[in-house]
């Protein structure tokens, strides 16, 4: 088991690294993003990585879901939030190894220093399965504060899937662009639940990730099949703001011992 000094030694070494030195360690260069990634993340704030999970992973990944579904019952997705007719999980970075290879991807890293542009740390890891005739959200930017200087964005966001997504069974509604205007969705559309006239649907296979800049406007929509949409959001925040999950105040000692001073950065634990 970690013990207090030990962690508290650990603490001080994460603290000594930069952001940079962290990313290198985990595999980021300025070549890990296309030219054509960086300019779909700069000019319609979101891309798209086709064959990020490998079959083995994403089995493993769905069968962690799965389980996690059925020991957790009622208090599933407690440490974030629950919604009627959505299956939530959350704290996921305790809950299984599996998770490591999310939050410390060498694309999504490199993606949330393209869009976030100054030091970072994990916001949050936690599942999310519309049932069938539930998903619809409201349109909506993932920073709800005021934003002084629309270049600069604070919140960068990943939607890894587990299963096909389309139009039909929920896929993720996106307005290209929309992290670059001033104001909000409720300044466009009196019901922010119907179509934006510039949105697209997201359609991708199982194994890809979507990555968006978190100012972008974006939600989910209503699920119209029986077939399940299970994603994982990871989710990054400039370093100066609070995580969504406090991964202090969460880590466990197991989940300590197995992290390397880059992952540690990342968390910042």
């Amino acid at each position: 088991m970690t013990t207090e000094s030990t962690m508290e030694k650990e603490q001080t070494n994460t603290d000594s690294l930069s952001m940079d030195e962290a990313l290198q360690a985990l595999g980021v260069t300025d070549q890990t993003l296309s030219a054509q990634q960086k300019d779909e993340l700069d000019r319609n704030g979101y891309t798209v990585f086709l064959n990020v999970i490998d079959p083995a992973w994403l089995e493993q990944l769905r069968a962690t879901f799965e389980r996690l579904m059925v020991e957790e019952g009622e208090n599933a997705g407690k440490e974030v939030s629950q919604m009627v007719g959505i299956r939530r999980l959350a704290d996921l970075v305790n809950k299984g190894q599996e998770f490591d290879k999310i939050y410390t991807n060498p694309l999504v890293l490199a993606a949330a220093r393209r869009v976030i542009a100054r030091p970072f740390k994990l916001h949050s890891i936690n599942g999310h399965d519309p049932l069938p005739g539930y998903g619809q959200q409201s349109l909506h930017p993932d920073w709800g504060g005021v934003r002084e200087d629309l270049n600069v964005f604070s919140v960068m966001n990943s939607a890894w899937l587990l299963d096909d997504v389309s139009a039909e069974n929920g896929a993720t509604r996106i307005v290209p662009g929309s992290h670059g205007w001033p104001g909000g969705p409720k300044d466009q559309l009196a019901d922010l639940k119907m179509p934006h006239p510039q949105e697209i649907y997201v359609n991708a296979p199982a194994g890809s990730v979507l990555v968006f800049n978190g100012h972008t406007w974006h939600g989910s929509t209503n699920n119209s099949t029986q077939r399940m949409r299970r994603v994982y959001h990871c989710a990054f925040v400039a370093r100066e703001y609070p995580q969504q999950t406090n991964q202090r105040e969460y880590l466990r000692p197991a989940t300590a011992e197995r992290l390397t001073p880059a992952a540690r950065y990342i968390l910042d634990v």
